[in-house]
């Protein structure tokens, strides 16, 4: 029996170890909690952050590498009309991989805002006719856009809605009260350039599902506009031909595509644009007191 006031002694071969909340051979972090024999857990608003910024990251260096290594300047009409024989013997001999690299081109250009989605726009319809090219150029623009909006909304999005005042709190409430017909609205008047667009339905917090539909339909007057002048480029080099003999394979053909676009194609598209904010303005107007 052990004498009052004494402890019992330890078994060196029962496997007790002093309850001290330390393991031995351990290194302890000073002022932290630490489970014995387990490493200190990473902060997990590191690894959330890096996750949130990722994809704009990539997009924001793949672009960064385009006007680098000059890839924008491939994406102009006098380009197009020198390359026009070549391109047009790889689209009859793999229209398949022809209409794959198309569309990967167009989602790259556009994800990454490289100027010249017109230009591309012409091309498709130059090399697969107006309805078969204006179809896989709404498809390509719009995946391309909604790679950016979902990129900018993932990285930018929630540090803007903590940061915003009341101002552009308001705006972006009626923006997305009013989504779909804003989209189509800015899709449709060319005044608003289209990286733009994306970077700003992001901001403003557009549903997904909104923004795919407003850009898919929106995108749709232009797209067949342009493609149309793409089919019947072939005319127009013609008869630069014949005022200025080899300036196709010279790349000095006098073709502007924004000459293309006549008051008449931009009345059109204004006047489509104003039918789009119609829903808006009716909602507004019910909302005033009598």
């Amino acid at each position: 029996m052990p004498q009052s006031g004494s402890q019992p002694e330890s078994d060196p071969g029962s496997g007790d170890v002093p309850d001290d909340g330390q393991t031995p051979g351990l290194p302890q972090t000073p002022g932290l909690p630490h489970a014995p024999g387990l490493p200190v857990a990473a902060d997990p608003g590191v690894g959330s952050a890096v996750k949130r910024w990722a994809p704009l990251i990539v997009i924001v260096g793949l672009m960064l590498l385009g006007f680098a290594m000059g890839w924008h300047k491939y994406l102009s009409l006098s380009e197009l009309i020198r390359q026009r024989t070549m391109l047009q013997a790889f689209v009859a001999d793999n229209i398949g991989m022809a209409l794959g690299t198309y569309v990967l081109i167009y989602v790259a250009a556009t994800a990454m805002s490289l100027p010249g989605a017109v230009i591309l726009t012409i091309a498709g319809g130059f090399l697969f006719g107006a309805a078969f090219g204006a179809a896989t150029t709404v498809v390509a623009a719009t995946i391309g856009a909604t790679l950016i909006f979902c990129a900018a909304r993932t990285a930018l999005a929630e540090t803007l809605r903590r940061k915003a005042g009341p101002l552009m709190a308001k705006l972006a409430d009626g923006f997305r009260e009013n989504a779909l017909s804003y989209l189509l609205f800015l899709r449709l008047v060319p005044a608003f350039p289209f990286w733009l667009v994306n970077i700003a339905s992001a901001l403003f917090d557009v549903k997904l599902r909104v923004f795919v539909i407003g850009t898919f339909v929106g995108i749709i007057p232009g797209t067949i506009a342009f493609t149309f002048v793409g089919a019947g480029l072939g005319s127009l080099i013609e008869a630069q031909e014949v005022a200025n003999p080899g300036c196709a394979d010279a790349g000095t053909c006098a073709i502007d595509p924004m000459a293309l676009a006549t008051p008449e194609l931009l009345g059109a598209f204004a006047a489509l644009g104003a039918i789009a904010i119609i829903p808006v303005l009716v909602k507004k107007l019910r909302r005033k007191p009598q």
